[in-house]
């Protein structure tokens, strides 16, 4: 079966495409912007605590769900449960999180159109094109609906190859161009004026602020949601690896690559915010909270481009083009998630299936830009406040709960024949059992 589905050829392969999954628009995007909204410093620090010890034990229950059921989300919480109730509990999980990963892709491809058209603008602008340089940049329904379609089109063209030729090809592309650029723009920004002060904020804890309430919780949120957890992806993903693979050694691996793409992105957001105050841009309010916030990369920084002169025309074609692949990296895990189930289930081609789903969440991307004020927050706030957070904590009370231990380690000897003696052994599964689901609680009780 697992030939039939596909498999990742390469350990690389596997780490990339997850880390692809992981690594999107809530690392360069929303990890800066919270850090800066919540202490700096002090809040990366408990992002970094709370990564390794909330995300990771959560990300290796997904993980290793999938590597044993090789199969599609469903089916592997299903081959874990024992009676009918636990697979009808199965179902509502799996199904769950293949929903939730599909109305993620539904908001998150419109917020991807506007990085492709943010990314077009700068060409406009040097071939003198004014009128389309302007459309590109406002925000209208005509623009939203051509660059959500284009970034739907690019996503399910990856998706329709397969995980070999599609995942996996793709994912080795994307991720050394998206590094590459993070850090050639990190070293421009630090060259800049104002950018010392922007890296001490972000390096030099407040060691006052590090326990207050709405920080950790603020970071626990943050961890868990960068790492793709409560969609179901990880499972499937995890169903891709071959079965001789260490998962503990795979899962830190992606863990490390997720929080260093995501401090590298604040050593550049948050320096550039600060250069762009240093040219008169306004970043924070008389009391010192961030003015921008969620749509600061849309307004900070292409003011801050245009401060640059003609070379800033170059950089913020270089920034858009970053934002715009980490976008695509994580589209693809999100679009993957109900296809692998479509084809699975009901045992259509991948090329059928794929441009079926890519049709019907086009579609829902198109009834949230014709109802824009009503329903791209809601559905922002149904998946990642709510969807994804529920789910996350269920997988971990399936793997602490439900599944018999001596099967759970089974299953991570066929790749690690020692893991039953090693720290993680000892720690990970009452750790998955107990810490996780009351952690992951907290996060959804905040949400509400």
């Amino acid at each position: 079966m697992s030939a039939s589905r596909g498999k990742f050829n390469s350990r690389i392969g596997f780490i990339l495409a997850a880390a692809g999954s992981a690594v999107g628009l809530g690392n360069i995007w929303g990890f800066p912007t919270q850090a800066a909204g919540n202490g700096g410093a002090a809040f990366v620090l408990m992002y970094l605590i709370l990564a390794f010890c909330l995300a990771y034990p959560a990300f290796m229950a997904e993980l290793i769900i999938g590597r044993h059921g090789q199969a599609n989300a469903v089916e592997s919480l299903r081959k874990v449960s024992k009676d009918g109730w636990q697979k009808k509990f199965a179902f509502i999980v799996g199904f769950g999180g293949i929903l939730c990963a599909a109305l993620l892709m539904s908001f998150y491809s419109i917020v991807a159109g506007w990085m492709l058209a943010f990314t077009a603008e700068p060409i406009t602008t040097l071939v003198g094109a004014t009128d389309t340089s302007n459309w590109l940049t406002a925000q209208s329904t005509s623009r939203n609906l051509i660059f959500t379609l284009i970034f739907t089109l690019l996503t399910v063209f990856i998706i329709s190859r397969g995980v070999e030729n599609g995942i996996e090809r793709w994912s080795k592309r994307l991720m050394p161009a998206l590094v590459a650029l993070l850090v050639s723009l990190t070293v421009y920004v630090l060259t800049l004026d104002g950018a010392m002060d922007g890296l001490k904020a972000y390096l030099i804890p407040d060691f006052s602020q590090l326990f207050e309430p709405s920080l950790i919780v603020s970071a626990l949120g943050q961890a868990f949601f960068s790492l793709s957890l409560g969609t179901s992806v990880i499972i499937i993903y995890g169903s891709y690896v071959a079965k001789n693979e260490n998962l503990v050694s795979l899962g830190a691996s992606v863990t490390l690559i997720d929080v260093f793409i995501a401090f590298l992105a604040g050593l550049l957001i948050i320096p550039a915010m600060y250069v762009a105050a240093a040219q008169g841009v306004q970043i924070f309010d008389a009391n010192g909270a961030l003015i921008s916030g969620d749509t600061l990369v849309l307004t900070v920084l292409p003011a801050l481009f245009d401060g640059m002169g003609s070379v800033g025309v170059i950089v913020a074609l270089a920034f858009f083009a970053l934002m715009s692949i980490a976008s695509l990296t994580s589209s693809i895990s999100m679009l993957e998630a109900p296809v692998s189930y479509t084809v699975e289930r009901f045992g259509i081609a991948r090329n059928t299936a794929t441009m079926v789903i890519g049709a019907l969440i086009f579609a829902t991307s198109c009834l949230i830009i014709f109802n824009f004020n009503t329903l791209f927050g809601f559905v922002i706030a149904l998946t990642t406040q709510y969807g994804q957070p529920i789910i996350g904590m269920l997988c971990c009370i399936f793997v602490g709960w439900i599944w018999h231990r001596s099967s759970l380690l089974e299953e991570l000897k066929s790749g690690n024949e020692h893991v039953e003696n090693q720290l993680f052994w000892k720690i990970w599964p009452w750790y998955t059992k107990l810490v996780c689901p009351v952690a992951i609680a907290l996060v959804f009780i905040h949400s509400l």
